[in-house]
């Protein structure tokens, strides 16, 4: 019997305002523990919570962003369960009236997306922060109360690698929407991971796991491969999935169960009395709409129109290198496809877009397009641009880097190397074309890269009557 995974992501973003969800207490990252903290984040008594407006804003950009239906009115819940980094005994948080559902990023539905605040931090001290004989936990609450927003999707993943290139799409659409900094290693990206495995063809969902807090693409990948093997060597067996909390160690590869995977009921979720209903007006909904920029999904089907998949795709991820081709095609009159190339070209060697002028590297490509250099010595001369600057023509100059033309001697040069390689001449005789690259290195060599590679393939084919 064939399988096929079935996975769904729930991801949680930290929003990128000033303050904290429903206290003022501004954001951190890595100061010192409960410095960021006032009676409302701390759950004392008597402490009344207010919406951050800014939150709600990032919520509707980003339901437009991926088409999701805004409810014209949400509330807000408590989601009841006991643990130390939660100061409250529950979290608020959005339950059967989010603030958007449905919509669609990619070939992946969406199914809401909602408004929540986050937990504590919990540090685990280990053996140095023992009491009474057992490793000791502390609470760090400065993370309490940070704004978040739970993506949740469709069971519409059917492998690691996918789910891994949607997360990463995801990833740069936040970033280019300016709702977060998506920054895993922060903990402002965390994805879970819900995972089943059925008979192929079926429209019936098997028994899922779930995974938990993956901090980085390749982890989410290993631990679904990982969880994708485990269940269906059960099957195979005849034995049950169970379904439960699962985490993933990047270490051994192992993965490990946490707890019994809860249901909402679990939760005891009841509105919460303290909080309005959120009703976006038509002001609210025109600002988000008018915050929107141009998406990389968007971006990436416009540059298609001139540039292969792959290379449209990169420059709609990496938006700072896509703002650069854009600047380097613009001041330039060579083709799309070709500064596209010379700016892969400089994406490899510099540390930001700022290394080389794009009106430079356009003045490089113009060269390179009229065969006043060689795309070889092109290469050279970005090499010195890169590190220190300077007008392309100026280094060329500098350098002798100026590409050879017949008059110079090229065809001498070709006629000498083919009468000294009698036997490649046989085989490319003999119709094996690829052998002509044994004849090019010598001829490059020679001429010190200053050749034009297709004038000297034209020479060598019109010399040998090919």
């Amino acid at each position: 019997m064939k399988l096929e995974p079935v996975i769904g992501l729930e991801i949680h973003v930290q929003l990128a305002t000033r303050t904290k969800m429903f206290c003022g207490c501004e954001l951190s990252f890595g100061e010192e523990p409960n410095t960021r903290t006032c009676p409302v984040c701390l759950g004392l008594p008597g402490s009344l919570p207010v919406i951050n407006a800014q939150a709600i804003h990032f919520g509707l950009m980003m339901g437009m962003a991926v088409e999701c239906e805004i409810a014209p009115r949400s509330t807000f819940h408590r989601k009841n369960y006991f643990y130390p980094d939660l100061a409250k005994g529950y979290q608020i948080s959005q339950y059967d009236i989010p603030l958007c559902t449905g919509g669609r990023l990619g070939d992946v539905r969406l199914h809401r997306i909602h408004l929540e605040e986050d937990a504590a931090k919990l540090v685990h001290l280990g053996q140095s922060g023992r009491i009474h004989g057992s490793d000791a936990s502390v609470v760090d609450y400065n993370r309490g109360g940070t704004p978040l927003a739970e993506i949740v999707t469709e069971p519409d993943l059917r492998s690691a690698e996918q789910a891994r290139e949607w997360l990463n799409l995801l990833r740069v659409t936040l970033r280019q929407l300016g709702v977060s900094d998506v920054n895993m290693e922060e903990g402002s990206l965390r994805c879970d991971a819900n995972v089943s495995v059925r008979p192929a063809g079926s429209a019936t969902l098997g028994t899922k796991t779930e995974l938990k807090n993956m901090n980085s693409f390749r982890f989410l990948e290993r631990g679904i491969n990982a969880e994708i093997e485990r269940q269906t060597a059960l099957i195979e067996s005849g034995e049950p999935v169970v379904q439960e909390t699962l985490h993933f160690d990047p270490a051994s590869g192992r993965l490990s169960p946490l707890r019994s995977k809860e249901e909402a009921h679990d939760y005891r979720y009841f509105p919460e009395p303290d909080l309005v209903p959120v009703a976006p007006t038509e002001e609210m909904l025109a600002a988000a709409r008018d915050a929107l920029p141009e998406l990389p999904a968007a971006r990436a089907e416009r540059y298609e129109q001139t540039l292969p998949p792959d290379t449209a795709r990169l420059f709609a991820y990496e938006p700072e290198w896509g703002d650069y081709y854009e600047a380097a095609a613009a001041a330039g009159s060579a083709e799309p496809r070709a500064v596209a190339n010379w700016v892969t070209e400089l994406r490899g060697r510099a540390d930001s877009v700022t290394t080389v002028e794009p009106a430079a590297l356009a003045r490089l490509v113009e060269l390179v397009e009229a065969r006043t250099v060689t795309a070889g010595n092109g290469r050279v001369v970005l090499d010195h641009m890169v590190q220190g600057g300077g007008e392309p023509a100026d280094i060329v100059a500098r350098e002798d880097l100026g590409a050879l033309a017949d008059d110079s001697g090229l065809a001498d040069i070709v006629s000498r190397v083919i009468e000294d390689n009698p036997d490649v001449v046989e085989r490319i005789r003999g119709g094996n074309a690829k052998a002509m690259g044994a004849l090019m290195g010598p001829i490059m060599r020679e001429t010190k890269g200053k050749a034009d590679g297709g004038e000297v393939n034209r020479l060598i084919r019109e010399q040998l009557g090919v």
